[in-house]
């Protein structure tokens, strides 16, 4: 593991190692215990789209974990005055130990890690959100108490992070089913690859039967980053993939809702399911911070014991 581009790039041991992690360094935070396990070291973070917990989830860790960050905008860089990749890459390598970059292009972060000398890692990208996907693991832990054998359902549009999603569950031994509208689903690519690696993985078109005894149901928004004019288009198909109260009932009394946020209320989900007692979005959020830590840890300083 010398870059994070994709969930691909780690093993089941891999991710039962960066969840330990996390949850050890969660529970330090929680006693007020402080790990240095990152002082000096620097982080670059490049962003090409906003970000509200990518942003403050990697700032907070860096500066917990004794490091320092550097925060970009990729305008404010020569990239936006059309320097090379692979030239910001190698240069920054000289000055930083880490880049961690959000941007519109999976082959961004492809050029970055080729050309850079220190581990790189995706933020989100058009084809993956890794980080988001081990914080969820991590939460899933939490109210599970395993990963193996339990059924996750998505529901609706098969972006960047139901990829990661289907990667995810594939390692873990997750049952994953993928409720979507036609062309909407997830990356063939990607499908391909989990199934190659033996999960059990299905992309349906009726939510009802995705959810049915569902231990996790996933959503994102419909209308993401660069979606922007295909909106009303979006929610006219996306319409009955809402999660609701009514679509819930299909699944076990103990199901957990996720949501990777930003929600958009009444769209995606309903407020009700959103803030209901099944909701695990808040704990979600704040494990991207204890996640973000671990991987950290594990890409900057690897031989180090926290």
């Amino acid at each position: 593991m010398n870059n994070l581009l994709s969930l691909s790039d780690l093993s089941f041991d891999d991710i039962i190692e960066l969840l330990d992690m996390a949850e050890d360094l969660k529970a330090k935070r929680a006693k007020g215990i402080v790990v240095e396990t990152l002082k000096p070291k620097s982080l670059a973070m490049i962003f090409e789209k906003s970000s509200t917990r990518t942003r403050i989830s990697f700032e907070v860790a860096m500066n917990e974990l004794g490091g320092h960050v550097l925060n970009l905008h990729s305008r404010d860089l020569q990239l936006g005055r059309g320097e090379t990749i692979s030239d910001t890459a190698q240069v920054m390598s000289r000055y930083i130990h880490g880049i961690m970059a959000r941007v519109y292009k999976h082959s961004t972060l492809e050029i970055l890690a080729q050309f850079s000398t220190v581990p790189v890692i995706n933020g989100l990208s058009d084809l993956e959100h890794p980080c988001q996907l081990l914080a969820d693991l991590l939460t899933i832990r939490e109210y599970k108490g395993t990963l193996k054998g339990l059924k996750f359902a998505w529901v609706g549009d098969g972006n960047n992070v139901c990829n990661s999603a289907i990667l995810a569950a594939a390692i873990t031994g997750m049952q994953m089913r993928v409720a979507c509208p036609v062309g909407y689903g997830p990356n063939s690519d990607i499908l391909t690859k989990a199934v190659n690696m033996g999960a059990d993985v299905e992309v349906i078109h009726e939510p009802e039967n995705a959810v049915e005894n569902a231990d996790i149901i996933y959503t994102d928004v419909w209308v993401s980053m660069g979606d922007e004019e295909e909106k009303e288009e979006r929610l006219r198909d996306l319409w009955p993939y809402q999660i609701n109260d009514a679509l819930v009932s299909f699944a076990k009394e103990s199901c957990m809702i996720m949501h990777c946020l930003p929600a958009h209320r009444g769209e995606e989900i309903t407020s009700e399911v959103l803030t209901g007692p099944q909701s695990a979005v808040l704990n979600q959020a704040e494990n991207r911070l204890h996640a973000t830590k671990a991987i950290l840890t594990r890409l900057l300083v690897p031989n180090v014991k926290v």
